[in-house]
């Protein structure tokens, strides 16, 4: 059941990254989708698209956590982790064919998906700090 008190500052910031990154994997998964992998083979573009489809699925289940995070701890902490292995994803690309053009787009990209985990996880954890405190 949801409560009506006052959300926590922490949850509230834990809520706006989620929506943030769900918002951003919704966009770059439809439009991965959308493009698949121009000028490739087609079982490197069957695997673009099938990922897209995962992305694209992995933003709405990040904005249903954001809408209904009172109800949430371990998978506001899975929500973040996915993120940021697929932070870990690109870097790992990056450091084996090298930076995508336009260099500054993907570095966009990759900012916010090694930075944004971290922040989550961090207002979760205050937030059960801050949930304990009051249960005792």
């Amino acid at each position: 059941m949801t409560s009506l008190a006052p959300m926590l500052l922490s949850q509230r910031v834990a809520q706006v990254c989620l929506f943030l990154v769900g918002a951003i994997a919704i966009f770059g998964g439809a439009l991965q989708m959308y493009l698949g992998q121009p000028e490739t083979a087609p079982r490197l573009d069957n695997v673009h698209r099938f990922m897209g489809g995962i992305y694209l699925m992995s933003g709405v289940m990040g904005l249903w956590a954001a809408s209904t995070i009172r109800e949430h701890n371990t998978l506001v902490f899975l929500m973040a982790a996915t993120v940021f292995v697929g932070g870990l994803g690109r870097v790992l690309s990056i450091s084996k064919v090298g930076l995508p053009e336009p260099h500054a787009l993907w570095i966009t990209y990759l900012v916010p998906e090694l930075v944004l985990p971290w922040i989550i996880i961090a207002a979760q954890v205050m937030t059960n700090r801050q949930m304990a405190g009051a249960a005792g």
